[in-house]
């Protein structure tokens, strides 16, 4: 393998990954003169979630939680910029809806992508390591080229990941994938296959989950559609003004300072702050379902919680469910050709850190010890740090990977790599207090 080296060239800073809050990291700093910055991806291009851009989806946040709003109003790349610029924008007003299509949204994050120099897809990193140099310690980064394999060497000051969380399967479910069974973010992809006259299963509670059933259910091509989730119920997803509330740097601020086995406590039980289904997508089922039995038809689907799929055996060409009831602990078995397993997303440790990782600290459970201003905590003394993008849900809370924070997160980076105050970062954001408010002592007269 060639390996060409960039020593002349020292970075402020260089992204791992060209995801959402990456992308919004290169657009923020692109106008900082203090910031030289270099982003790479392993992908050709960038494509947000490709398996999951089902026809009628949208973000479940507002327009406004683009790339860069929340930190300037005035940035060029806006998403009414970007309507602007597609001669959208009545269309838009005209819409009078602040939650836009997943599609356009992808759009959206490729035409800012087209417009940055420091964005580089297919390339992937294979290492970073904490050297010396002529200039001091800094960190090199090793960058293989996806189409030819040549390898080059860049070295940079600090380090921002953004690889994102990746599928998630259980254990007791790996077995089975392949070929008819997979995670949901394939969804697409194998939907091209076709799915007629089948039956298919989907496991899973969450919002993918629901877009999916209520895909298969709409096409009709399915013969029959069973929704199966070891919840308790197919619950909405809170979304009420002060349930929002949640997601400010204001609960960031009250929930870093708990100690970590109660923010463990606490995220066992907000699962609806962020992983459960939006009120409209649940409405849209029950009317398709309700639709679709209207004039005594027989129902082409069934859903099911409580219900723990504990592993799948794959049996002459079908897929046999072994399942077990959560509350009345009854066993069972169901049949299916096709499974899709819409179990989530989990952070990834980068194998690529592997050269600095004695220097990482980590918890009790092997997780990254973050600080509050979302550096990575290492064993030893330097100005230069990794810098991480929604991998931070343990030591942050439920804000971690939500759209609407990006923005401030990346404030926060950038006003530490400029040194300077380049974005205003918002305190006291909210209505609520989080934390307990102690009554000031009356002075006594006299």
């Amino acid at each position: 393998m060639n390996s060409q080296s960039k020593q002349n060239d020292i970075y402020d800073v260089i992204g791992v990954g060209i995801g959402p809050f990456n992308l919004g990291l290169a657009a923020l700093s692109d106008p900082v003169p203090e910031i030289n910055a270099l982003f790479f991806e392993r992908k050709s291009s960038f494509n947000w979630h490709p398996g999951l851009l089902i026809e009628g989806t949208t973000l479940q946040v507002p327009f406004l939680a683009d790339l860069v709003t929340m930190a300037d109003v005035t940035s060029k790349y806006s998403f009414l910029n970007y309507l602007q610029q597609h001669h959208r924008l009545y269309s838009f007003y005209f819409l009078e809806d602040f939650h836009i299509p997943r599609k356009e949204y992808n759009h959206y994050c490729q035409w800012v992508a087209e417009q940055l120099d420091s964005c580089r897809f297919g390339m992937n990193v294979e290492s970073i390591s904490l050297v010396e140099t002529e200039e001091g310690a800094l960190y090199e980064v090793r960058v293989a080229d996806q189409q030819d394999g040549r390898e080059s060497i860049y070295f940079s000051r600090h380090i921002a990941l953004g690889i994102g969380t990746g599928p998630h399967v259980p254990a007791s479910l790996r077995k089975a994938l392949g070929g008819e069974v997979f995670h949901s973010s394939e969804y697409l992809m194998k939907k091209q296959d076709g799915f007629k006259g089948k039956r298919v299963a989907v496991i899973g509670s969450g919002q993918s989950a629901a877009e999916v059933f209520y895909d298969l259910v709409g096409g009709g091509e399915a013969r029959h559609v069973s929704w199966l989730t070891r919840s308790k119920g197919f619950f909405p997803m809170e979304y009420s003004n002060l349930g929002l509330e949640y997601f400010s740097p204001d609960y960031i601020d009250f929930f870093y300072q708990l100690p970590q086995w109660k923010k463990d406590e606490l995220l066992r039980q907000q699962d609806l702050l962020y992983k459960g289904i939006s009120a409209k997508t649940i409405a849209d089922i029950y009317h398709l379902l309700y639709e679709r039995t209207a004039g005594g038809r027989d129902a082409a689907f069934d859903l099911q919680s409580m219900t723990e799929v504990e592993h799948i055996e794959l049996d002459r060409g079908s897929c046999v469910l072994h399942c077990s009831h959560r509350v009345n602990e009854e066993r069972f078995q169901r049949l299916a050709d096709v499974v899709i397993l819409a179990t989530g997303y989990k952070e990834r440790l980068p194998e690529f850190l592997a050269p600095v990782d004695s220097l990482i600290e980590k918890d009790e459970s092997g997780r990254f010890v973050i600080t509050r201003d979302y550096r990575l905590k290492t064993a030893v003394k330097t100005d230069h740090h990794i810098f991480v993008q929604n991998g931070e849900l343990h030591t942050h809370g439920v804000g971690a990977p939500d759209l609407g924070l990006g923005a401030y997160r990346n404030s926060v980076i950038i006003n530490q790599l400029a040194g300077r105050e380049v974005y205003t970062v918002s305190h006291k954001t909210v209505f609520q207090t989080f934390g307990a408010v102690k009554e000031k002592a009356a002075v006594p007269n006299g």
